[in-house]
C-alpha cells in the first residue's frame, strides 16, 4: 500500500524557451545571480511540502552547470539548512555522487547531519552520469568498468564506518588508514567520529541498467533501490522489480513485488489529459534534450540526439513525445482521478510498493512547481490516506 509521497528536485532553475524549438541545451548560459535562484526555490517547495504532508524532499548533487539544469552542489548542507526551516519534512540526498567524495568525508559530513537534524536526512548514493563533473573531480566515468569498481570500494567503506567502531581496509583505491607513525604507535585502525546516531542508516541509491551484480551490491548493503522509466504493463520497470526480487532471494531473502523500492514519475496535473499535454509537453521536451544527450535515454539514436541539438529541426523530427511516456506510464499527466487511478493500479500489481515520488520536469518554474505540489497534495494523496484508515481500521 502506497502511503509515502516524496519529490525530488534536481535543482532546476525557472527558464523561458523551454521545449524542442526552445534553446539548444549547449547554449543556455545564465549568471551567478539567477543560478544561486535555485537555493530559494528549494526552500519553497521544501516548506510547501512540510506544511501539506510530504514524506521526503529529495535533492540531487551536481556541479558546474551554468546551463541551469541542476544547481545543488552540496545536498547535505542544504538539507541541513532546510531542516531548519522546516518541522517534520525528511529531507533526501537524491543522490551523492560517491566518485566525487572521499568515503570517509561523506560518512562524517552524513553522520553529523544526522546529528544535527534528529535523523531527517536520508542518505543515498549514486556513480555519476556527467563525465564534466565526475572526470574533473579527478575520478573515472568514461570507463565505466573503472567506475563501477570505485564506487562499489567506496560504499563498502562507507557502510564499514557507519557500522563498526573502528575499522581497516586495504583495497584498489584506498588503504586505510595508512600505515604511519602516531603518537608512539603505527596506525593500524580508524575510528569515524562521529558516527550516525540512528544505526543502521537508511539508504536508497537509483537503478539505472538494473543488473544484476547492482541489484546483488545493493541487496548486500541493505540500499534501497528508486527506480523510474515507465510502468505500463510488462514494460521496463517492472523487469527492474522482477530482478530485484530475484536478488534478494539470491540472498535468501522474500521481498514482496515492488518492496523496498520506490517508483519515481513526473507528474502534471490539469483539468483533463488533453489540457495536461499541452502545458507540460515542452518541459518533457525539454528534459530529454537534457537527459537524452547524457545517455540516460536508452532508446535514443544518435541521430535523434543529434536533431534535439537543433531547435529548428527537433520540433518536426520523430522524437519521443509526452504522449509516448504517458503510455508507458512514466508521467503522470491529467485530472487527480486519472492519476489516482494509475497509483491504485500499481498497489494492485505491486503489494509491496510504499513509496512514489513525483516530480516536475526542468525548467518547470517555481510557481508552478509550487501549485502542482499543492494540487497533488489536496487531491491525490488524500486517496491513499483513505485506504490507509480503512485498512487499519479493518485490522483491528
Amino acid at each position: 500500500m502506497i502511503t509515502k509521497f516524496d519529490s525530488l528536485f534536481a535543482g532546476h532553475i525557472d527558464m523561458d524557451n523551454a521545449g524542442y524549438a526552445g534553446t539548444a541545451v549547449n547554449d543556455r548560459r545564465f549568471p551567478n545571480k539567477d543560478l544561486v535562484g535555485v537555493f530559494d526555490k528549494a526552500q519553497a517547495m521544501a516548506q510547501l511540502m512540510d506544511r501539506v504532508g510530504y514524506n521526503a524532499f529529495w535533492m540531487a548533487e551536481h556541479h558546474f552547470q551554468h546551463e541551469g539544469y541542476e544547481c545543488i552542489p552540496n545536498v547535505l548542507m542544504t538539507a541541513l539548512h532546510l531542516a531548519h526551516v522546516t518541522k517534520q519534512l525528511k529531507l533526501g540526498c537524491g543522490f551523492n555522487i560517491t566518485p566525487m567524495w572521499h568515503p570517509l568525508r561523506l560518512a562524517e559530513d552524513y553522520a553529523t547531519a544526522d546529528i544535527l537534524t534528529g535523523g531527517r536526512i536520508i542518505f543515498g548514493v549514486g556513480r555519476g552520469y556527467h563525465t564534466r563533473e565526475v572526470e574533473t573531480f579527478g575520478s573515472p566515468l568514461l570507463d565505466q568498468s573503472a567506475n563501477r569498481e570505485l564506487f562499489e570500494e567506496q560504499v563498502d567503506i562507507i557502510f564499514r564506518a557507519f557500522n563498526e567502531e573502528s575499522f581497516s581496509h586495504r583495497g584498489k583505491y584506498y588503504t586505510l588508514p595508512p600505515e604511519v607513525p602516531y603518537r608512539g604507535y603505527t596506525l593500524k585502525e580508524l575510528t569515524v567520529v562521529p558516527r550516525p546516531l540512528r544505526l543502521p542508516v537508511e539508504c536508497w541509491q537509483p537503478i539505472q541498467g538494473g543488473t544484476a551484480r547492482a541489484m546483488d551490491f545493493m541487496a548486500k548493503h541493505g540500499i534501497r533501490g528508486l527506480i523510474g522509466g515507465g510502468s505500463a504493463e510488462g514494460g521496463a520497470m517492472h523487469k527492474v522489480v522482477l530482478g530485484w526480487q530475484e536478488a534478494h532471494a539470491r540472498r535468501g531473502e522474500h521481498i514482496e513485488l515492488g518492496e523496498r523500492l520506490c517508483f519515481g514519475f513526473h507528474f502534471y496535473l490539469a483539468k483533463n489529459r488533453e489540457q495536461g499535454i499541452r502545458e507540460a509537453a515542452k518541459y518533457y521536451e525539454e528534459n530529454m534534450k537534457m537527459f537524452g544527450e547524457l545517455r540516460l535515454v536508452r532508446a535514443l539514436t544518435d541521430e535523434q540526439i543529434e536533431i534535439m541539438r537543433d531547435p529548428k529541426r527537433a520540433p518536426n523530427a520523430k522524437l519521443p513525445r509526452i504522449e509516448d511516456a504517458i503510455a508507458n506510464g512514466g508521467f503522470l499527466c491529467g485530472s487527480p482521478e486519472q492519476v489516482v487511478e494509475h497509483l491504485k493500479s500499481l498497489e494492485r500489481r505491486y503489494p509491496g510498493l510504499d513509496r512514489v515520488s513525483v516530480s516536475l520536469s526542468v525548467g518547470v518554474p517555481k510557481a508552478v512547481c509550487l501549485e502542482q505540489l499543492e494540487w497533488f497534495a489536496s487531491e491525490v494523496m488524500p486517496e491513499f490516506a483513505k485506504a490507509k484508515v480503512r485498512e487499519q481500521a479493518m485490522a483491528n
